[in-house]
């Protein structure tokens, strides 16, 4: 083997990919950069040090340097200013370059000679020397550069030692009626004369003393000596600081002013209107700031800041004073003032209920007394060891503050001046009215409690017709108008109908409480009926949207909307959530009023997408239908509903096991003593006894027992005796419904109300005491004086001929009814007889009832179609579907001359025998029976019997119409029992 190549050694390589002599030069390269590095930093490290001992020395020789140029002026003018003469204040003196040279508001000497400097000003002031002439000389023209200068500085410096030394001052600075004297009130004084609205310097002296951030120092000093201030509306005397504040906030708020701009952080309304309470503070400066320009220049400002997601407050004062807070409440005190002014503007309207939404929607909602107390006696029960259960909440005065801001008043101007000007819904305008009206109304209903303000939105806006006019411009146009995104709460790409439909739906529901039949049928008041048909399908068409195609995100169940979980952070769903609640709640009592006396077809409240498969998911707990169900049932058919009501019973009964002859609780009845024997039977059966089955055997006057084997027939003919006999006994109707039995008893409107553990209005009370809802709509309309009928807050109560007088308001025997307060009178009249008179036998009765019946059941009907499954209709039979439904046997078939001859007899039967015939053959909710015959001459002389457990009608053969129906009324009015079996 011989090797080849060359013999010499090979260069060796590195793995790094490069060589030993590239390894060093890379390294010598980085210890140069390094050693460059170091020196640099030393470098710095001198200069800093060299700038400190500059600064150093600097400071030192500028404070040797200020005293120098202090003592020279004390020795020159003396301690006191008492040598300081009027030429001192003239464009030649170096007075004032040596004041504000030397000055610290921290020496007490410095501070001195600036309260003498403002006095000897004031004094010259006093006598009548003109304060231009007094700074300027005989040309302000020829020296405005440093006079003014000079002015702006000397009203800072005043402001800036007030602030400085607040601690020292204290009572003093906010006191109206303080003493000349006093060193605060000189240079709040001076301040004032330096910045009159009437110099010539003024705008620059105000655009300054804006720049240097004194509403900031303001806001401290006001925080600080609150609890000192007094109000000056008893003397009419203003403290300086209210005196300073007016000035400038009236001088900013001027068209003319050419100032220029503010940071919008340390203006008044993000520094001053944040003081909790201000307008007790400084009571006339709310009148200043009330005025028409001045409020609506302040509150454009802040709509802008707001638009642009700018958050401008200070600091919090406590958790109790949040500034949002205390900003709201004062911007509402002092807008009722601005609204009510002639002439509003528009504009001004718009960007008040933009600025007001903003700040409500920040706060935690505000309860009423009554959510109050509910939610107190919860959380005695509930664990609150965890953060997340912290809650905002605002001190007592300050949500008080803040409701009565939003009071009837207020919302009646605001709602007044948005849509005065409005001449055709649908335009720009209307749309920016609509959409700021409706996002503050949203917010309110959700912070507020709702009966402070619904009365006057109801009855006294036009609210209800301006939005019904846009909504329904909006649906026959088949498009809907999109709110201005920074007015609305919602995302640019929300459904129009959203906001209008939250606001709406509560209104409209609550007017519909209190209007009568004769206005909402015959005067078609507040809405015609064809409107309401047009809502109607509004409504459903909206609901099906949120709650099938597109359901929200909250369970939809939910009666009300938790504004905590969902509304800052999704206000999209938080507002579906809403309007599927109070657009079911408005579509329901609509198909109450259309219960009452029909103006639409019942079909108008179904929704289209109802198909088989919706049924089948409507019956299983959980699923986006049966949600539906809880919400909205009267978007299916009552006929689906119906079937899915059966199909809970079915379920419940094989629970208690199969359907047969043998039944673990048999009653021995005696008809004449039906009420009694029922009772001490079943009275000691359990709710588990009550929903199993149960067989009656009837013994008849003479003490026999009755002929016949209970297959339910029997038990459906007690069922109707004993409800008959006493329908209030508890273990009477609740068997009824749970078996499906029929019982010929109409219940009042109000009553089926209960069972639906609903409220009764006004017009549930005719089912109930007709006579007083006539004297109480009389009382509504009555033209006159209502005051001079001598009415007061006080109802009569004749129980057992016993009259007991009962007050409806605490104090309501010295309150007196009249024109501005009968609607309430007229409702709480009502609500004492409807609800709160039979509370305590309503409670009893529904306890009973949902013994056997739960209350989710009986949810998705309403009173009217409780009425039917209780009862059934009242309309006469339907002869002819009846025939088709009907199956024979015993040689008998549908052409048969003796079915003919049949059909004809009952279509001729009043409806009372029709009602009477259905009774005697059939068993509810079923749809056939069979007819035998007979054909030998015996059983031409016998009766027609039944069999009602198979829904079996036994007919002889009868030769003429004459007989077959003397025979058959016979057979049903004879109530022979089950003895002709």
């Amino acid at each position: 083997m011989f090797f080849s190549g060359d013999p010499t050694s090979r260069k060796r390589v590195a793995l790094g990919g490069r060589s030993s002599k590239e390894r060093d030069t890379q390294k010598l390269m980085e210890q140069t950069r390094m050693e460059r590095d170091r020196r640099l930093w030393q470098r710095k490290q001198n200069a800093s040090a060299i700038k400190i001992q500059k600064c150093f020395r600097g400071r030192k020789a500028a404070k040797a340097e200020r005293a120098k140029v202090r003592e020279q002026f004390l020795s020159r003018y003396g301690s006191y200013c008492q040598n300081a003469e009027r030429c001192c204040f003239c464009p030649d003196s170096d007075y004032f370059r040596q004041l504000f040279f030397f000055f610290n508001a921290r020496n007490a000497g410095d501070f001195t000679i600036l309260v003498e400097t403002c006095r000897g000003i004031l004094n010259l002031v006093r006598d009548n020397d003109n304060i231009v002439s007094l700074f300027a000389g005989v040309d302000y023209s020829a020296v405005l550069a440093l006079v003014d200068h000079r002015v702006k500085n000397l009203a800072y410096i005043c402001i800036l030692s007030l602030y400085q030394n607040r601690s020292h001052f204290r009572q003093q600075l906010l006191v109206p009626d303080a003493d000349s004297v006093m060193q605060a009130t000189v240079l709040l004084e001076a301040v004032a004369a330096l910045i009159d609205p009437k110099l010539p310097w003024a705008c620059k002296a105000v655009s300054y003393l804006c720049q240097k951030n004194v509403f900031a120092l303001f806001r401290e000093i006001v925080l600080a000596e609150r609890e000192n201030a007094k109000t000056s509306s008893s003397t009419g005397n203003l403290s300086g600081v209210e005196h300073i504040t007016g000035i400038l906030i009236s001088h900013s708020g001027q068209n003319s002013c050419s100032c220029p701009n503010v940071d919008p952080k340390f203006c008044f309304s993000s520094q001053m209107l944040t003081v909790p309470f201000l307008w007790k503070i400084f009571p006339s400066l709310k009148g200043v700031f009330s005025t028409q320009g001045l409020s609506q220049h302040y509150i454009h400002q802040m709509s802008l800041c707001l638009q642009n997601h700018t958050n401008l407050l200070p600091s919090d004062i406590s958790a109790e004073y949040p500034g949002y807070a205390c900003l709201l409440g004062n911007i509402l005190e002092a807008a009722g003032v601005t609204l009510s002014q002639p002439a509003c503007p528009f504009e001004m309207a718009v960007d008040l209920a933009a600025v007001s939404t903003f700040l409500l929607e920040a706060l935690p909602p505000i309860k009423s007394s009554s959510q109050k107390a509910k939610e107190d006696a919860a959380m005695i029960e509930e664990d609150a060891d965890s953060a997340d259960d912290i809650q905002i909440v605002l001190d007592k005065d300050l949500e008080r503050q803040i409701i009565t801001g939003i009071d009837s008043r207020f919302l009646l101007q605001l709602i007044n001046v948005l849509f005065g000007g409005i001449s055709a819904v649908g335009d720009d305008r209307s749309v920016v009215a609509i959409g700021a009206a409706c996002a503050l109304l949203h917010v309110t209903f959700n912070t507020l409690p709702l009966e402070r303000v619904m009365t006057v939105l109801a009855y006294r806006t036009e609210l209800v017709r301006v939005l019904w006019e846009f909504m329904k411009n909006c649906h026959d146009n088949k498009r809907w108008s999109s709110l201005p995104e920074h007015l609305s709460l919602l995302p640019g790409d929300s459904p129009g109908w959203l906001l209008p439909l939250a606001v709406f739906c509560p209104v409209y529901k609550h007017m519909l409480m209190i209007v009568d039949n004769e206005e909402f049928y015959e005067q078609e008041r507040p809405l015609s009926l064809r409107d309401i048909r047009s809502l109607i399908v509004i409504l459903r068409q909206a609901l099906w949207q949120l709650l099938w195609l597109n359901p929200t995100a909250p369970n939809a169940s939910a009666k009300t909307t938790s504004r905590e979980n969902t509304s800052k952070q999704n206000p999209n769903e938080s507002i579906k959530h809403r309007v599927s609640i109070v657009a079911s709640e408005l579509l329901s009592q609509l198909q109450d009023w259309n219960n009452r006396r029909e103006f639409t077809p019942p079909s108008d409240f179904h929704a289209d997408g109802v198909d088989d498969f919706f049924i089948s998911q409507a019956v299983v707990d959980g699923t986006k239908a049966n949600e539906i169900m809880k919400l909205a049932p009267f978007l299916i058919p009552f006929t689906s509903r119906v079937k899915i009501f059966n199909s809970q019973l079915v379920a419940v009964k094989q629970r208690h096991g199969p359907h047969g002859v043998f039944a673990r609780n048999r009653f021995t009845i005696r008809r004449d003593r039906i009420l009694e024997d029922a009772y001490n039977q079943m009275s000691a059966l359990s709710e588990e006894d009550l929903r199993g089955l149960i067989r009656v055997t009837f013994v008849n006057e003479l003490g026999v027992e009755e002929a016949g084997i209970d297959g339910g027939g029997i038990f459906k003919d007690f069922m109707e005796n004993i409800t008959r006999a006493a329908f209030d006994v508890q273990y009477g109707l609740f068997k009824a419904m749970f078996e499906g039995v029929l019982v010929d008893i109409p219940f009042a409107t109000f009553f089926l109300s209960k069972l639906k553990q609903k409220f009764n209005y006004l017009n549930d009370l005719p089912s109930l005491d007709p006579e007083l809802y006539r004297h109480l709509i009389f009382l509504k309309h009555y033209q006159g004086d209502i005051a001079g009928l001598e009415l007061y807050f006080v109802i009569v109560n004749n129980e057992y001929g016993e009259q007991t007088e009962e007050e409806l308001l605490p104090g309501g025997r010295n309150l007196r009814v009249t024109n501005e307060n009968v609607i309430t009178f007229i409702h709480l009249v009502s609500n004492h007889r409807l609800n709160f008179q039979i509370r305590q036998q309503s409670s009893h009765f529904l306890r009973g009832f949902q013994q056997l019946i739960q209350k989710d059941w009986i949810d998705m009907f309403n009173e009217h179609e409780l009425q039917l499954l209780i009862s059934g209709s009242l309309e006469s039979l339907d002869v002819d579907d009846l025939r088709i439904h009907t199956n024979y046997a015993g040689g008998y078939h549908k052409e048969h001359y003796v079915i003919d001859m049949f059909w004809d007899v009952i279509k001729g039967f009043s409806l009372e025998n029709q009602k009477k015939f259905l009774k005697y053959v059939f068993a509810p909710f079923l749809s056939f029976f069979h007819a035998a015959g007979n054909a030998s001459d015996e059983a031409l002389d016998r009766l027609p019997t039944s069999a009602t457990c198979m829904n079996l009608l036994k007919l002889p053969p009868y030769r003429s119409k004459e007989q077959m129906e003397a025979k058959l009324l016979y057979a049903i009015n004879a109530e022979a029992g089950f003895d002709l079996s």
